[in-house]
């Protein structure tokens, strides 16, 4: 069991005006994110939902409740579309349909980490986090291995600019 604080180091900033980067910035937080959600699997038999549990559930819940949500839109909206006229339809099915898995099951954890939030413990701990964890880390993997590089290649300057912008806007960013 570890006995290191349950703490999220702060993720280096990038602006809309790099797609691409603020992209995959997000991959890198949200493996920090489930770095974080194993730790606190691990601190709770010991620890229970004490002050650095509460803090860490509220951590994750920001992230996924909130970045991630955002972060699955940009994809949707800039480079499946892409990558199925480019002719890779199987690809960008595979991920969307990975962000419909990955919802639910953050749906169904979310419920366990409000309630450590909030200071209570529940009956089956994390149940889940192992589930999500991995749904995550396959999905990062194709997207950064895959689906990033295919994408970069089809976007020129004028669409990487109108990515930024529509990206920013809908995030209410001038």
């Amino acid at each position: 069991m570890s006995t290191s604080p349950i703490t999220l180091h702060a993720a280096p900033s990038v602006g809309f005006e790099a797609p691409f980067e603020m992209l995959d910035a997000c991959h890198r937080r949200v493996e920090r994110l489930l770095g974080l959600l194993g730790r606190l699997a691990e601190h709770l038999p010991a620890h229970g939902a004490d002050a650095q549990a509460q803090q860490a559930a509220v951590d994750v819940m920001r992230y996924f409740d909130l970045a991630a949500p955002h972060h699955h839109e940009d994809e949707e909206r800039h480079l499946l579309p892409r990558l199925r006229a480019a002719g890779h339809a199987a690809l960008a099915d595979r991920i969307a349909a990975d962000h419909a898995a990955m919802g639910a099951a953050w749906r169904a954890l979310r419920e366990r980490l409000a309630a450590i939030a909030e200071g209570r413990l529940p009956v089956d701990g994390l149940a889940g986090w192992r589930e999500f964890t991995a749904l995550y880390e396959a999905h990062v993997a194709l997207e950064d291995g895959e689906a990033y590089p295919q994408a970069r290649a089809l976007v020129d300057a004028a669409g990487l600019a109108a990515m930024a912008d529509e990206m920013a806007r809908r995030r209410g960013v001038r």
